[in-house]
């Protein structure tokens, strides 16, 4: 019999392994991303106060489909509130997935829109 693959247990122990070195600090908070299958999900977090700063998501932005694009617009989204918070510079936290797809699209979206990491 073949074993199954937990691959969300994999990705969260991804995940804690990127956490072990990744630190938001007041000054550089840490742009955290979570994908689920229908949305997708950004946070700037200062972990030394343990606040979220700023976030946004396809779910807020009522955005039709959960592709490229509705991450794109969440990247731009998360740029703005960041911006208005005061915050301009952060640590990526990928949360366990590959810089790929809809990480990497919210990423490069962020970054043209301001935000600075």
């Amino acid at each position: 019999m073949l074993k199954q693959t937990d691959r969300n247990g994999a990705r969260q122990r991804r995940h804690q392994r990127v956490r072990g070195k990744v630190r938001g600090t007041a000054e550089r908070p840490r742009l955290a991303v979570y994908r689920s299958l229908t949305h997708t999900y950004a946070q700037v977090i200062d972990d030394s106060s343990g606040r979220t700063l700023a976030a946004a998501s396809t779910l807020e932005l009522k955005v039709g489909k959960n592709d490229l694009e509705a991450a794109q617009a969440v990247g731009k989204a998360i740029a703005g509130k960041a911006g208005k918070a005061g915050v301009g510079r952060v640590v990526f936290d990928r949360g366990g997935y590959i810089y790929h797809g809809r990480v990497k699209a919210l990423a490069e979206a962020a970054r043209e829109a301001g935000l600075e990491f």
